[in-house]
């Protein structure tokens, strides 16, 4: 049994508290802690001990891991925290909103000699892990080419909420949030990446400190290319999707649904189409792939081993982030612009 804190009761919380109920076999929540009351009583809703003492909450000697789902901008000091304590620690995406800090929290994992994982729940879906396989088998044949598209949608309503789309809370925009799995699913089948060209804009559909939309031209490890794309201003919103063309087959994974067109005729199809969050209702999905991640965490605890979606791995992919923004250049701020009806 392993006994956690979750610390973070917004809007991250709810499929991880259906994903911590299915595992109550193997998971036992020891307390739920926000420092906002009115937060508490999603926590009461799922029968787990609530608490505004979050200090208590991570530091609590009965306790042996914190999954810490605050705003990306407190993950490195509330880790602190947590690490110095000795407690494992699963940290939802990204690491921090700071590249050094995000850098710092993998150091100081490392240096207490606990596991550190980070909310990549994409990595578990079915068909993901079937792509995954498919690329590093070779079975696809040599790579000629690849591409990902994230073509969402957030209404303006999403970012008129305090700090969202913020440098100084969420580190970035479309790709730090919303983004961010799927380019880390891309890099973790193509590792490394480089970065060709890029451009970052927030459009006119958004008043936002930040970028809404990004596109990259990337350079796949035997120097193929690919194109990576992502937005929040394409309503009504589409389902995230991967496609990979091989000398020997060519795949399409759109959300949770992997169809794979063979060269001699065949056809394989995995998982099935579903809400991803790709509109206006963000946490419109299912909770099996959280379930998924947290139980690999556990077992990590368990074995001393890293966790699939380890810090190390999710600060590969900020890294990458890093570069195409640096690749773009100057994000063009519309922050006075006034957003369409």
């Amino acid at each position: 049994m392993i006994r956690v804190s979750v610390v973070g009761l917004g809007m991250a919380f709810e499929p991880h508290a259906r994903a911590l109920a299915d595992l109550a076999g193997r998971v036992e929540v020891r307390w739920a802690a926000s420092r906002s009351p009115e937060r508490l009583s999603a926590a009461q809703r799922h029968g787990f001990p609530a608490t505004c003492d979050v200090e208590a909450a991570l530091t609590d000697p009965e306790v042996d891991a914190v999954v810490l789902l605050t705003p990306p901008n407190t993950h490195r000091a509330l880790g602190a925290i947590a690490l110095s304590a000795g407690k494992h620690l699963l940290v939802e995406k990204p690491l921090d909103a700071n590249l050094e800090s995000a850098r710092d929290l993998v150091r100081a994992a490392a240096r207490a000699d606990v596991r550190l994982g980070v909310v990549l729940q994409h990595r578990f879906r079915p068909a993901a892990m079937r792509l995954s396989s498919l690329v590093a088998s070779g079975a696809l044949g040599a790579i000629q080419f690849a591409a990902a598209t994230v073509p969402w949608w957030r209404p303006q309503a999403y970012y008129d909420e305090p700090g969202r789309g913020e440098l100084s809370r969420d580190g970035g925009g479309v790709l730090m949030t919303q983004a961010f799995h799927t380019l880390d699913l891309f890099r973790s089948m193509f590792d490394p990446l480089g970065v060709t060209a890029a451009r970052a804009t927030a459009t006119a559909l958004h008043r936002m400190e930040t970028e809404d939309h990004v596109c990259a031209l990337l350079a796949l490890p035997g120097g193929g290319p690919a194109t990576f794309m992502a937005t929040t201003a394409y309503r009504p919103g589409r389902a995230e999707r991967i496609e990979i063309v091989g000398e020997d087959g060519t795949a399409s994974l759109e959300g949770e649904a992997l169809a794979v067109q063979w060269l001699d005729g065949r056809c394989d199809s995995v998982g099935d189409t579903g809400p991803t969050g790709s509109g206006g209702a963000p946490m419109d999905f299912g909770h099996t792939a959280h379930r998924a991640l947290i139980e690999d965490f556990c077992s990590a605890v368990s074995d001393g081993r890293d966790p699939i979606a380890s810090g190390r791995e999710a600060l590969a992919t900020q890294e990458l982030i890093a570069e195409i923004m640096r690749s773009a250049g100057q994000i063009r701020r519309l922050a006075a612009s006034p957003a369409p009806n």
